[in-house]
């Protein structure tokens, strides 16, 4: 039984007397993790297997706690899928920079990081296949769903910082752990290898910057990243350094968990091209 069949046997309130925040996130607790289905007070037991509702493993309820974050990205993902019915995709592509198409009239089409993407009430299609990482979901409906409902202001090449950005101050470290010291990391002394890299995926060179290398990529068609490089100076002392900057309106089309996802992406990308 697979989390969406168990979920019929849910009362589908997302009341959280199950210790887990949505009836879909327990679904898959007790499909993928072994945890007990009668943890839910409120199941529809007819039609379940008895194995389901046996006794419940220690390993299993570490299990559960392991994969919860999972989960929870699961539900919202399943969440966020939801918000799509009834959107006007035809009026909404020109907003995000989008194309749609009578041929396919229920999808939205666009690039993430130089990638083609299909989204649409029916799914969200990466490269042709569903997207194995709900975060990558995540991150793609929120696109869509924060930008058709906000100003979404176009971009204009004022770059800002993460501090700049409200409520970011957890975020920074975050965005220097998964994305910026990766990339110094791995292209110190090889700047050239990273300009390669940057050109397979459509990024564009960004003048008047005081780095020894500037890139601006779109990670989505209304969200440029702009990456300054600066090579090691061994002799001083100074290790190689990496800072991504966005455009000013940007939380009108991402909010900030999802932005520094972006960019941890675009790091995760180069280093797959690098080899």
């Amino acid at each position: 039984m697979n989390p969406y069949q168990f979920l019929r046997h849910t009362p589908g309130s997302n009341c959280g007397d199950c210790g887990w925040p949505t009836c879909l996130a327990f679904a898959a607790a007790v499909t993928k993790a072994g945890v007990r289905a009668d943890r839910c007070q409120h199941l529809q037991r007819d039609g379940l297997p008895p194995e389901l509702l046996g006794e419940e493993s220690t390993a299993a309820s570490n299990d559960a706690l392991e994969h919860s974050e999972e989960e929870r990205h699961t539900a919202l993902a399943a969440h966020l899928r939801s918000k799509m019915e009834g959107l006007d995709l035809r009026s909404l592509a020109p907003r995000l920079g989008a194309d749609w198409s009578a041929d396919d009239p229920d999808m939205l089409r666009f690039s993430f990081l130089n990638r083609p993407v299909r989204l649409g009430a029916a799914g969200v299609f990466l490269d042709g296949g569903e997207p194995a990482d709900p975060r990558d979901q995540i991150l793609l409906y929120n696109y869509v769903a924060i930008g058709s409902a906000g100003q979404a202001r176009k971009p204009d090449s004022t770059w800002i910082g993460m501090e700049s950005l409200p409520n970011s101050i957890a975020k920074i470290r975050t965005l220097a752990a998964y994305c910026e010291e990766r990339l110094a990391e791995r292209f110190s002394g090889r700047i050239n290898k990273l300009t390669e890299l940057y050109v397979a995926l459509a990024a564009e060179p960004a003048a008047g910057q005081s780095a020894d290398a500037a890139f601006v990529i779109s990670a989505l068609p209304c969200v440029p990243l702009l990456l300054l490089f600066w090579e090691a100076e061994l002799e001083d002392g100074f290790p190689a350094k990496v800072k991504v900057l966005f455009d000013q309106h940007v939380l009108d089309f991402l909010d900030l968990e999802s932005l520094v996802f972006a960019a941890e992406r675009m790091a995760d990308r180069l280093l797959e091209l690098d080899g």
